[in-house]
């Protein structure tokens, strides 16, 4: 398996990836699909913040982590927000937990605090995972988002880091 930061050969397979899980689960709550010029500049952008945007590829399979401040302003300047998604191929390979430990290693070193996860309550292996992993439930919100016609929860899960 190889693990290391986002290059340009990534973006088609990294969009691909997205794109499924935005068209075809509720794990995440948008329907916005991603382009190759939106995916250049987010991964630019956290890069700009001195955050990173790391890949796992195993064969055809992909998967990444980055992460980014957790809300606005200085007060959150330590609290950062994470996304992770896997292709089927590397769920269980141990990806996640490779990803995940160098997303912490990379936050912690730039001053992080505390990771968040807002995980879909209908996502119950993204919340075991993370619990695996030392999250903690912080809280739930009930009917926080909506797609395909209903209403879904928003799990928000929390780690410290320092």
């Amino acid at each position: 398996m190889i693990l290391r930061p986002a290059e340009e050969a990534d973006i088609a397979p990294l969009v691909a990836l997205w794109n499924q899980i935005i068209r075809d689960t509720t794990i995440t709550f948008t329907t916005i699909e991603k382009t190759p010029e939106s995916l250049r500049a987010l991964i630019g952008e956290r890069r700009a913040a001195g955050r990173e945007f790391f890949v796992a590829r195993l064969g055809d399979a992909v998967g990444f982590a980055s992460y980014d401040q957790f809300r606005g302003g200085p007060g959150y300047a330590h609290a950062m927000e994470h996304t992770i998604l896997l292709s089927p191929g590397l769920r269980g390979q141990g990806a996640g937990r490779a990803l995940m430990d160098l997303l912490e290693d990379h936050a912690r070193a730039r001053g992080a605090h505390t990771l968040f996860a807002g995980v879909s309550g209908e996502n119950q292996p993204g919340i075991a995972f993370h619990s695996r992993i030392g999250f903690d439930t912080a809280f739930r919100y009930p009917e926080a988002g909506r797609k395909f016609g209903r209403w879904l929860d928003l799990v928000l899960m929390m780690k410290r880091l320092g």
